[in-house]
């Protein structure tokens, strides 16, 4: 009975932390390709009219993107309730359209130019003239490819 002695207190085995820094790097990675960043921030209110017909963009890198609508809240004490024409992060007038499209087709490659669309995110409110300067102005830069964001199948609170 002797064999059974106890020569010394074992303790717990310590725990490896060798595959815990590709553990940390495949989460990392998980998060980084699941989430999406916000393009521009949204200075304007754009509430969509229910639409008809939907075609969904096949590439959104290609799309140049125009938001027409009231400013928010915490703007409309410098600028004002009037509806306003947002180009990437500031607000622009009709006459800027021009600079912003050529600015957009200089990011795209050669090949992609004659694909890009202009999406207009306007709200349901604005008033049609603004709309309507806007498609003049990107006819007169051969910005033809145009878009109109609306939403399906939901009602439109006015």
């Amino acid at each position: 009975m002797a064999k059974f002695s106890k020569h010394g207190k074992k303790g717990v085995p310590a725990l490896s932390t060798a595959s815990l820094p590709d553990i940390v790097f495949m989460i990392l990675f998980f998060f980084m390709v699941s989430t999406s960043m916000r393009q521009t921030d949204r200075l304007v209110v754009v509430k969509v009219p229910e639409a008809t017909e939907i075609a969904k963009l096949e590439r959104k890198d290609l799309a140049a993107y125009i938001f027409v609508g009231t400013p928010v809240a915490n703007k409309q004490a410098q600028v004002g309730t009037d509806a306003r024409i947002q180009l990437n992060d500031s607000f622009k007038t009709v006459a800027d359209i021009r600079d912003f499209i050529a600015a957009e087709r200089e990011t795209k490659s050669e090949v992609d130019r004659q694909f890009m669309t202009v999406s207009i995110k306007a709200d349901v409110n604005v008033r049609m003239g603004i709309v309507t300067d806007i498609k003049q102005e990107l006819r007169r830069t051969s910005a033809l490819k145009i878009m109109y964001n609306a939403r399906r199948g939901e009602p439109v609170n006015n």
